[in-house]
């Protein structure tokens, strides 16, 4: 199954869309032209943008530029339940020049521009700008008129001002302009990954997926992510870890064989690496981030 094209539509009378989903829109890798600004109100799961790949909380703010593949998957217990709206998200997406073709050519939108050329990486937004973007979409989801223009525009220029507050996603040589077979094959490649992660991955099994021979899997995988399977494979397993961490009361030794590793130290050594945190040191901070009951 390769990344689905969707078509957006903005209506009749918008230029761009904003809308509010009380479910999961579509749980399948895709890409579209239109630039896409997601902020997760309600639920969590697994983020997969360009080849970067990460858990997501409520409150997260993704900023995905033109043609980026990206899923933003919930987790299972967010999607099996019925009759209930356990997911919610704000959705905005504009085509770059819906505005007109030479207004971000204009002198003074320079950073808008730049922003968006970033974007084509996929970026996260975080602290204290995105607390601030999250105030002007909740006013932008209930605008009309040109008030919802001068919103975008606000919200594009305070990301583009705070510097320190925005993460690129994607790797400096991720390549979303390839052909459609490429993103079938990459897509294999995830999907494959993300189902048998915790087992033993062979080089000639993961290969083979791919329809191409072990020494060129390794090479073709490198020049798409610049980065290792091997590499991208411990970012699946400590995503897996993090997860568990954050819903689970398992040991941490549990918690080390439950995310595919075989080995504590391994486990201790690559999760600090990827995060930044010890294990125990990382459940003690995301538990400080959530509110009293």
């Amino acid at each position: 199954m390769r990344p689905q094209l969707l078509k957006v539509t903005s209506g009749p009378v918008h230029s761009f869309t904003v809308r509010q989903d009380l479910l999961p829109n579509i749980d399948k890798l895709h890409y579209h032209a239109e630039i896409e600004l997601i902020q997760i109100v309600k639920g969590k799961g697994t983020q997969l943008i360009g080849d970067s790949i990460k858990r997501f909380d409520a409150g997260d703010i993704f900023l995905i530029g033109s043609g980026l593949p990206h899923n933003l998957k919930y987790d299972e217990p967010y999607v099996q339940e019925s009759g209930k709206s356990l997911t919610e998200s704000r959705v905005i997406q504009f085509h770059e020049n819906f505005w007109g073709a030479s207004f971000l050519n204009l002198p003074e939108n320079k950073i808008i521009r730049d922003l968006l050329e970033q974007s084509k990486r996929g970026i996260q937004i975080q602290g204290l700008t995105k607390i601030k973007v999250a105030g002007y979409l909740d006013k932008l989801v209930d605008a009309e008129g040109p008030e919802r223009i001068l919103l975008l525009i606000s919200i594009l220029q305070i990301i583009a001002k705070a510097a320190e507050d925005v993460c690129l996603l994607s790797s400096i040589g991720f390549n979303n302009e390839v052909k459609d077979f490429e993103n079938h094959r990459m897509t294999l490649i995830y999907e494959y990954t993300l189902a048998n992660f915790k087992k033993k991955i062979q080089l000639d099994e993961i290969a083979k997926i791919a329809h191409i021979s072990p020494h060129s899997f390794c090479r073709y995988f490198k020049s798409r992510t610049k980065k290792t399977y091997s590499q991208f494979l411990l970012e699946v397993k400590v995503g897996q870890a993090c997860k568990l961490l954050m819903d689970n009361d398992l040991s941490i030794k549990e918690l080390c064989y439950e995310s595919g590793f075989n080995n504590f130290a391994s486990f201790h050594k690559y999760f600090k690496i990827i995060t930044g945190l010890s294990p125990l040191s990382y459940k003690k901070e995301f538990n400080q981030r959530q509110p009293a009951a």
